[in-house]
């Protein structure tokens, strides 16, 4: 049962094959099977149950839609009324929301069951979901590997067919890079496209929610739901979301995609290239006409966006204090060390460094020096992508330079974990769609991703070409071999 896709199952309720109580008490069996991937923080047998009952009478009705009683889990930073939002932190770590998120509710009126909240790096700060308070997750490929980060819990769970499909964030990768280690597709629409409210801030500019799902269909039916206006978000664009499961179906020939020269570069895995390589093959069989394109100050993004992201975090995690929500310390003797100690205790040594890195980069004497500058070269490396697609209409190349890394192999070197964003960040500093499908496996059997990135507003094109890929190779298709 769990191996059907998204669609199959909604296919499969409809026709009543299975009630939606029953797949649910399925999916709730496997996770607790599989509680050693430490995927999830919480899980929420109650709340499931209750809303498969309500799916289950939806369906008799004859008042379901497309995405009634299909099983999910949200990503840790998605408010959930009634339910622990810790985003992986201490600080955080029983605290419960009084309020649902717009993604939540969204998908809560589309008749979602919502089985748990997944596992992430602390406040969604990581390439690796080792930073998180409640440990890090193992990778269903490959138990002693990462499984990329910020979004690793919600990756591993639809990668160990836990669920069929998770919510992620992205701020820098954090959906691409860990579907792309999960051997999954994951989408990161425009900036604005999805309601950010209820989604606890890491950098506001940057921060952008999505989905995690084992194909481009599966991704396009969730992201539609989860999509459009919200007057609560003043982020929130009022442009009308395409239908994006009819546009699956049009054929590629003549689109063009871009090939960026440096993505390419000498640090990218020879398998990955490889993959890359075959991955374009296929897209010129199916119509699509590849043309080299120049990015120059891609190679920037890293230092660009690891002075503009921290900067953003220091000032929205100024909030957690101890006074309001969350975490308090036990052992203060003024105000002053109440602060002091109860953030020294509530965050990890990761979100330390951010806020300090940030606090340094907006501090007198250094603003103009650091901010400022990485502002401009942010609006210089949004104008590549405007002069490329000039020329193209979607973008191709690496999600990642390697495939998934062991637990441990760069803790100790920050700087070549931030690395791991090199081809994703700059989508993010544009505020441009990327979305990341499996193109293949390394000579260790772990996965293989093939980024596209398109236009502003452009999800659909995305979509598409990621779903005319699927429809032939079946990379997406492959199981972790003792998850079957």
């Amino acid at each position: 049962m769990h191996e059907r896709s998204l669609h199959e199952h909604a296919e499969a309720l409809r026709k009543g094959e299975y009630t939606c109580t029953e797949l649910t008490h399925h999916f709730l069996d496997r996770i607790r099977k599989h509680s050693d991937l430490n995927a999830l923080i919480t899980l929420t047998e109650e709340l499931a149950l209750e809303q498969a009952i309500r799916a289950d009478e939806r369906l008799a009705r004859n008042e379901a839609e497309p995405l009634t009683g299909i099983p999910l889990v949200h990503k840790d930073l998605f408010c959930t009324r009634g339910v622990l939002t810790t985003c992986g932190s201490r600080i955080l770590e029983n605290f419960v929301s009084p309020y649902d998120a717009t993604v939540v509710r969204q998908l809560n009126q589309a008749g979602m069951v919502t089985l748990g909240k997944t596992n992430m790096d602390e406040f969604a700060m990581g390439s690796s979901n080792e930073n998180s308070y409640f440990g890090p997750v193992a990778n269903p490929w490959d138990r002693k590997r990462v499984p990329g980060g910020s979004s690793g819990g919600s990756a591993a769970v639809v990668a160990a067919r836990l669920a069929p499909v998770a919510t992620g964030t992205d701020t820098g990768g954090s959906i691409r890079q860990p579907a792309a280690f999960c051997g999954l597709t994951g989408i990161k629409p425009s900036y604005g496209r999805i309601s950010r409210f209820g989604m606890i801030a890491f950098a506001s500019s940057l921060d952008q929610g999505g989905v995690l799902a084992n194909t481009a269909h599966d991704a396009a039916a969730v992201l539609a739901s989860m999509s459009g206006f919200d007057e609560r978000d003043s982020t929130s664009l009022s442009n009308t979301v395409p239908d994006y499961l009819a546009i699956l179906q049009k054929p590629l020939r003549g689109m063009k995609a871009g090939l960026p020269k440096e993505f390419f570069s000498a640090g990218v895995d020879p398998d990955i290239q490889k993959a890359i390589e075959e991955a374009v093959k296929v897209l010129e069989h199916l119509g699509v006409r590849v043309v080299e394109i120049n990015l120059p100050n891609c190679n920037a993004s890293i230092p660009c966006y690891y002075v503009l992201a921290p900067a953003e975090a220091s000032s929205n995690l100024a909030r957690f204090d101890g006074v309001r929500y969350g975490y308090r310390t036990t052992n203060y003797t003024d105000l002053s060390d109440m602060y002091e100690t109860t953030r020294t205790e509530g965050f990890g040594a990761e979100v330390k460094r951010r806020i300090m890195i940030g606090t340094y980069v907006l501090s007198s004497g250094y603003f103009d020096a650091y901010y400022v500058k990485a502002q401009k070269l942010r609006r210089l490396i949004a104008q590549d992508y405007l002069q490329a697609f000039e020329q193209c209409d979607i973008i191709v190349g690496p999600t990642t330079p390697t495939t998934a890394f062991h637990i441990g192999e760069k803790s100790d070197d920050p700087v070549k974990m931030y690395l791991n964003d090199i081809f994703t960040s700059s989508v993010n500093l544009a505020g441009l769609p990327g979305l990341s499908v499996p193109a293949g496996f390394d000579r260790n059997g772990l996965p293989i991703g093939l980024q596209i990135i398109g236009k502003y507003l452009d999800e659909s094109s995305l979509l598409n070409v990621g779903h005319q890929f699927q429809q032939h190779t079946d990379w997406h298709a492959h199981i972790p071999r003792d998850l079957t």
